[in-house]
């Protein structure tokens, strides 16, 4: 066990930090009060799972319903500037914080979470959501689920969470604003990615939706410094099985042509391992890690099942996939990026089975047409892209450490281990700095490619 100095720190649990003001840590209201029937399309932002993240996000301030100021305070269960908000039942982990930065004065809960106010004498707000935030906290959260079916926390359980924190509140200050480095360098990062990302659907859209590849007219065939095919008189011919127009001498093919499917494979609890060599990637994204190896190779995971069916995550180094994703390897290499994006493009909807919730299978996704060119349009595509993309999944991974050293940090920062002034983080984050110039020089030098 971990020692600490008692006369600078304090171990309690959340609900001895709450304020004392009446309804300080509520749940949300009952279902039947807060259905669709009230929804609204402006009005009271209502917060719901959507809003919340496992640690990535402090708040996703958009995709609200709205409730009318009468029915808002008919509920009364507010959430206002540095308040916390908790799932409370299905994605149990999940935590937000209410921050100046928001478009809103003030939320209202649904009835699937609960929300803490701190007595700000004892915790900084921001510190408390770093704590309750952290990984170790949702895995401790995880132990704690109440529910039979669907995993569920009560306010019981919420305010029984164990803390350890500086008794002073300029050291916990001294100590966010360290964290506050580390978040902000990630959401640098993840902007970069966005724009990088948005460049590579640009390619992708002129040269196989709008079909203004680049091309050659006097040699017949594609040419980066070429004129754009369609907007240029290129010939096209209508589809039957698309019905709509596609570039003379393209072919109109099943997705199974350019990639193999199956799904992925269940995985144990007692596999996974914080430690682990490998991601697992399940619907949402990663979930974990391991030491056992089921992909080695590129591979695109879609998900498969559930409120997340229908996303796209991929993985250029080995991983492995859960068996709530269908998974996608390209037949060959300069395919990866194309499909990627073709997959990216799809309206999952359409293609969704399932009586209880939407499911998407295999044989949906392999008999999905395409209009596809030769194969020298897939090199030279992927000859443009591949760059792009090595460069976000660098920064992914740079994404990844960082969030390793913020969860390494703050334990040791807790109990005093590294101090604010001494911790390592200095020279990472220096370091960490550095190569987000060298990001964004590249992004721009992307840009100016494309």
């Amino acid at each position: 066990m971990i020692k600490f100095d008692t006369d600078k720190f304090i171990q309690t649990t959340l609900g001895e930090l709450v304020s004392k003001e009446k309804k300080s840590i509520i749940s949300g209201p009952f279902g039947s009060n807060v259905g669709k029937k009230f929804f609204k399309e402006e009005g009271i932002p209502l917060i719901r799972g959507n809003n919340l993240s496992k640690g990535e996000e402090k708040f996703k301030d958009d995709g609200f319903v709205f409730l009318t100021r009468e029915k808002a305070d008919e509920l009364n269960c507010y959430a206002i500037k540095n308040d916390l908000i908790f799932t409370a039942v299905g994605t149990i982990g999940q935590v937000g914080i209410i921050d100046e930065k928001l478009k809103y004065d003030e939320y209202v809960i649904s009835n699937k979470q609960l929300r803490a106010r701190f007595d700000n004498s004892k915790i900084t707000p921001l510190f408390a959501y770093y704590w309750f935030s952290s990984y170790w906290v949702q895995k401790l959260i995880l132990q704690r689920n109440v529910g039979s079916t669907v995993p569920l926390i009560n306010l019981s359980v919420l305010k029984g969470l164990p803390i350890t924190l500086p008794k002073s509140i300029e050291t916990q200050k001294s100590i966010v604003e360290v964290l506050e480095n580390i978040s902000l360098k990630i959401e640098v990062n993840n902007k970069i990615n966005q724009e990088l990302e948005a460049m590579a659907k640009t390619l992708y859209d002129y040269w196989f939706v709008q079909f203004d590849f680049p091309f050659d007219f006097a040699q017949g065939k594609l040419d980066v410094n070429g004129k754009p095919y369609k907007s240029s008189g290129g010939k096209m011919v209508f589809n039957e099985v698309l019905k709509r127009e596609i570039p003379e001498g393209w072919a109109v093919k099943e997705l199974e042509c350019c990639a193999d499917f199956k799904n992925g494979k269940g995985m144990k609890k007692d596999l996974l391992d914080d430690n682990g060599e490998f991601p697992v990637f399940g619907s949402n994204g990663i979930v974990g890690k391991t030491n056992k190896l089921l992909f080695d190779s590129p591979v695109i995971a879609i998900g498969r099942v559930g409120a997340n069916y229908g996303e796209i995550h991929y993985s250029i180094d080995s991983c492995w996939i859960t068996d709530n994703a269908v998974t996608s390897q390209p037949i060959k290499n300069e395919y990866l990026w194309w499909l990627l994006l073709a997959l990216k493009g799809i309206n999952y909807s359409s293609i969704a089975g399932g009586s209880a919730q939407p499911l998407i299978t295999q044989g949906k996704l392999k008999a999905l047409n395409f209009a596809i060119p030769s194969n020298d349009s897939f090199q030279n595509f992927h000859q443009i892209i591949n760059p792009i993309y090595l460069k976000i999944n660098n920064v992914l991974k740079q994404n990844q450490k960082l969030s390793e050293l913020r969860d390494w940090l703050l334990p040791m920062l807790m109990n005093g281990q590294v101090s604010v002034a001494h911790s390592h983080a200095d020279e990472n984050l220096g370091e960490v700095e550095q190569e987000l110039g060298m990001v964004a020089e590249d992004g721009e030098i992307y840009k100016s490619k494309i």
